[in-house]
Order: C-alpha cells, then sequence, then structure tokens
C-alpha cells in the first residue's frame, strides 16, 4: 500500500462546481480503495463542505466504502434465477470457505464478499463474480474451486 500523500482538491477539476461532492469521492476511493477518514476531513477543509453532508452523501450510495476492501470483490448473485437455483447455498458455501460474512473482507484482504441483487446473467444461475469474472452454474463446491483457485493466485 503506498504512504498516504495529501490531495489539494481546490485544484481539481471539479472544485467550485455544483455537485462536485460525488466526483471527489469517486476520486479519494479509485485512489485509495475506500474512503479514508483523514481523507474525508481534507474534503471538508478544502471544499467547505461540511462533514456531516460527505458522511451522508457516502453512506447514501452504495458505490461509495468507508472500510478498506479485499484484492478480490466476490459478489454472489441473489437476483431471482439464482436464488430459485440455489444462491443461498452459494453465499453459505463462499461465507464458510473464505470465514467472513456478507459485506465482509478476510483478514488477509484478499477478499470482500457481497451479496447483489443481479448480475445479469440469469442463463447461468446460480452465478458468481469474482473482480470481472463471471462464474456460471455453480454448486457450492464448485464455488469453492473457483475461490481456492484466486487464492492461489490463479485468476479463472
Amino acid at each position: 500500500m503506498q504512504p498516504h500523500r495529501r490531495y489539494n482538491f481546490r485544484n481539481h477539476h471539479y472544485a467550485g462546481q455544483e455537485g462536485k461532492l460525488i466526483p471527489l469521492l469517486q476520486h479519494v476511493q479509485g485512489e485509495d480503495g475506500y474512503l479514508r477518514p483523514e481523507r474525508l476531513l481534507e474534503i471538508e477543509e478544502q471544499t467547505g463542505i461540511p462533514l456531516t453532508q460527505i458522511y451522508g452523501v457516502a453512506t447514501f450510495y452504495a458505490q461509495f466504502r468507508l472500510k478498506p476492501v479485499g484484492k478480490h470483490i466476490v459478489r454472489v448473485c441473489h437476483g431471482t434465477a439464482c436464488h430459485v437455483a440455489g444462491a443461498n447455498d452459494i453465499s453459505s458455501a463462499v461465507e464458510k470457505h473464505l470465514g467472513v460474512a456478507d459485506g465482509e473482507t478476510t483478514a488477509d484482504r484478499l477478499f470482500t464478499v457481497e451479496t447483489v441483487s443481479c448480475l445479469g446473467c440469469c442463463s447461468l444461475a446460480p452465478a458468481v463474480m469474482v473482480d470481472k469474472a463471471t462464474h456460471g452454474n455453480l454448486s457450492p463446491s464448485s464455488t469453492v474451486k473457483v475461490l481456492k483457485k484466486y487464492q492461489k493466485g490463479e485468476q479463472s
């Protein structure tokens, strides 16, 4: 992880524009992987936007994270097709294998687990997306095999 460097939000290309907060938060999260408290204080100091408003926006939108995430994001689909095809069993297998619940990150920060409403690949139900790779027609055991490949550094 790179050392934190202070960012000058006054010179950011969104400075002074209405609606600048969301792009600023996206920029910070893009650099740090999540919204670090000290970075939110910097935004407040440099833009004059109250910290309560910054936190309000950061907690309202699902795209923003206030905690660090893993190297790999595991998204378990719970859309209708996946639900009917066994998404609950897939989630249980993921959580048991990794030792974390939905929304949590493994201690080694290799994985963050998320339940999502739909991945848009109903014909592959049940499906899991790891980063940008979709894995479908899964069983609990095949899901664990996929995770093990990522744990070994073998992207599948």
